[in-house]
């Protein structure tokens, strides 16, 4: 063990923390940890504090501006919070409630807690995010609540209810999707009758028709007016929402990837040229695949998370961890990852070779992208630095995107969320928008640990291929404007800046001499 008395309280504070990781805890009380323990973590930048009582996990030298340990934690501390100050008498607004019915990644920056405790003051958070406590008369019956996200928030029924008109205006794709989550008319109808919300009923009615649930609409209208209540439908969107090919309820999540493809497909096209088309020679055309690999393999980045490893734990234990001096893992880690990017790319070429032979796009990436993934890995599994269980597949646990406010779903929605972007690389007749959408979704969607970035990438230049279009190096003096692009369309669903980017990057691509 370390002789040194801070690394060994550190060793044993590293341990402490480990395990509320492990029990998926992004938020954590001082009172949970010694103080000896807490001030160690805090000393060597492993917690930072959220407010006076609460501190979150984050790495050691990461810039305290940095924002990726807060909203990591963000949803784990208000449920640790709230719980904390008013037990179980509390629950989210309506809007958030359907913000978490619908999977919207993205937590507000405020959000609004309803309790007969609350006293409408407002909590100052991390990046200018806060929460507003509002006080109520009483706790909405605990039928009507149930946790999502670790929230107590409204039953999807409920928060349509009491959700403003203006919802369906400012959040419209949102609420499109809630209204598909809804099975049938039966919950709605009772709650609608219970609470004599007529009003409601009509304005429910209209948004339900708007999007294509027309049977559910008839049947609130008839329930409604059979138990006495007039009801007056009226449409609350103001655009009319794009139609959704199914007419029962669906993952969120897969509707979501459905509204955002169709919405973004347009702004990416009108980004780009007309594609160049399939090369009649396809060895030429690997020639000059091959060409671009060394300069394509210099400036691809990786997306790492956040996690305390045993391995960490081991190394501060018998004084070899060195942070300010060069770490021989780190160099061979890197080796593992060049030898890693070598293998993964020759399958990519593979793929490509059987996309230009005729294959379609979205079924080679539905049959190839595991192996991208093993091969990119690989490397590290013979080294020891992962276990070969680490290449079985998906991720099961959550990840974070460093610099993102976008968190990436849970490691069971992505199971939805891969094959149904498959089927939408596989439909779309255009390369562009499958390099694009394609891209920035598997990225959205984050399914392994680590590599999504590079396999992202993979994913777009095979895309971009199956148009014609050259193989395109997206360069590390880019990297913040790529990153600034992906999160625009992540976090607030603008894909033009992105578009826009891989258009210039392909537009140099063209241009530039290879190699």
């Amino acid at each position: 063990m370390a002789t040194n008395p801070a690394q060994r309280r550190l060793a044993h504070a590293l341990t402490a923390l480990k395990k509320f990781q492990d029990d998926g805890r992004t938020a954590i009380k001082s009172g949970e940890m010694t103080r000896l323990q807490r001030e160690s973590l805090v000393k060597n930048g492993f917690l930072r504090l959220i407010v006076k009582g609460w501190y979150m996990p984050c790495r050691p030298g990461e810039d305290t501006g940095d924002s990726t340990p807060w909203y990591a934690a963000m949803r784990d501390f208000i449920q640790g919070y709230c719980t904390e100050r008013f037990g179980e008498q509390w629950h989210v607004s309506a809007e958030y409630s359907l913000f978490l019915h619908t999977g919207k990644s993205i937590t507000p920056h405020q959000v609004v807690i309803h309790s007969p405790l609350g006293q409408n003051s407002l909590l100052k958070l991390p990046d200018n995010c806060s929460i507003l406590d509002y006080k109520v008369k009483e706790i909405t019956p605990a039928g009507k609540i149930q946790t999502l996200e670790r929230m107590r928030v409204l039953t999807l029924p409920v928060a349509l209810i009491h959700v403003p008109e203006a919802f369906y205006t400012t959040y419209a794709q949102d609420a499109h999707i809630a209204l598909h989550q809804l099975r049938d008319a039966s919950d709605l109808s009772r709650e609608l009758i219970n609470g004599g919300h007529s009003t409601v009923a009509g304005r429910l009615a209209g948004a339900l028709r708007a999007s294509g649930r027309v049977e559910v609409a008839d049947e609130i209208l008839a329930t409604m007016r059979a138990a006495g209540y007039p009801v007056n439908e009226s449409n609350p969107f103001t655009v009319i929402p794009p139609p959704l090919a199914f007419r029962r309820a669906q993952s969120p999540y897969v509707l979501r990837m459905q509204l955002v493809w169709q919405a973004m497909r347009g702004t990416v096209l009108d980004s780009f040229p007309p594609e160049p088309g399939i090369p009649t020679d396809i060895e030429k055309a690997m020639v000059a695949v091959e060409e671009n690999y060394k300069t394509d393999a210099y400036h691809s980045l990786s997306i790492e998370g956040y996690r305390v490893t045993p391995e960490l734990i081991q190394k501060v234990a018998t004084g070899d961890w060195k942070p300010d001096s060069s770490d021989s893992d780190a160099e061979m880690r890197n080796a593992m990852a060049a030898h890693g990017y070598w293998l993964a790319h020759n399958e990519v070429k593979n793929t490509i070779r059987t996309i230009l032979s005729g294959v379609n796009p979205g079924t080679a990436f539905r049959r190839d992208h595991a192996t991208w993934y093993r091969n990119l890995f690989s490397p590290n599994v013979d080294a020891g630095f992962l276990k070969p269980a680490d290449l079985a597949g998906y991720r099961t646990d959550k990840v974070f995107i460093r610099g993102a406010t976008h968190i990436p779903p849970s490691q069971d929605a992505l199971r939805d969320m891969m094959p149904e972007l498959c089927d939408l690389l596989e439909t779309e007749p255009n390369a562009a928008v499958r390099a694009v959408l394609g891209h920035f979704l598997f990225v959205y969607i984050h399914p392994y640990v680590d590599g999504n970035g590079r396999l992202g990438r993979f994913l777009m230049n095979a895309m971009l291929s199956s148009g014609g279009y050259p193989w395109t190096v997206i360069r590390i003096e880019q990297r913040n404007d790529y990153m600034v692009a992906l999160e625009a369309a992540s976090s607030r669903g603008e894909i033009k800046p992105f578009a826009d980017f891989i258009a210039s990057s392909c537009y140099k691509a063209k241009a530039e001499p290879r190699g």
